[in-house]
């Protein structure tokens, strides 16, 4: 979801990185909020939380941006190659998309059969969020030049 919204400013931002080497406040604004939108709906749906999520800003779901200094520590060449950089990254959170979905299901049958959510399922699922969150901050959103890990850990 974020990246189809977000990459409605995309552009602009790919733009003033690359001949101005800026990156927007409102940009940075606007995707940090709607990243944190899409990881509070992820946990919902993924079963990691009860709580319909709510369009405000909830301090028990926070998603930290670096501190990009208005672009000047972002290399101004580096979003011409990070889509392409990044394949390697999808294929890789393809498989943990499916773990994560696998995981969900066995999940959401334990919990109906003990009234617990377990640990190691909410250990991937997180995982995989995080994992997304920072390949989109890599790729899409443009807030790191630093390739982000493959691993779920992070």
């Amino acid at each position: 979801m974020a990246i189809g919204v977000a990459g409605f400013v995309l552009l602009p931002t790919f733009l003033a990185l690359v001949f101005r080497g800026i990156y927007p406040s409102y940009v940075l604004s606007f995707n940090h909020a709607l990243t944190e939108l899409e990881t509070r709906l992820f946990a919902y749906v993924l079963l990691l939380n009860d709580d319909y999520p709510s369009i405000e800003r909830n301090p028990r779901v926070a998603v930290l941006f670096p501190d990009v200094e208005g672009g000047a520590k972002l290399s101004r060449g580096l979003p011409l190659v990070k889509w392409f950089l990044a394949i390697p990254l999808y294929i890789v959170g393809a498989f943990y998309l499916v773990l994560t979905i696998i995981a969900t299901v066995l999940a959401w049958a334990l919990t109906s059969l003990t009234g617990k959510y377990p640990e190691w399922a909410a250990e991937i699922v997180l995982g995989t969020i995080a994992y997304w969150n920072r390949v989109q901050g890599y790729a899409w959103l443009l807030v790191t030049d630093e390739y982000p890990t493959f691993s779920l850990k992070g």
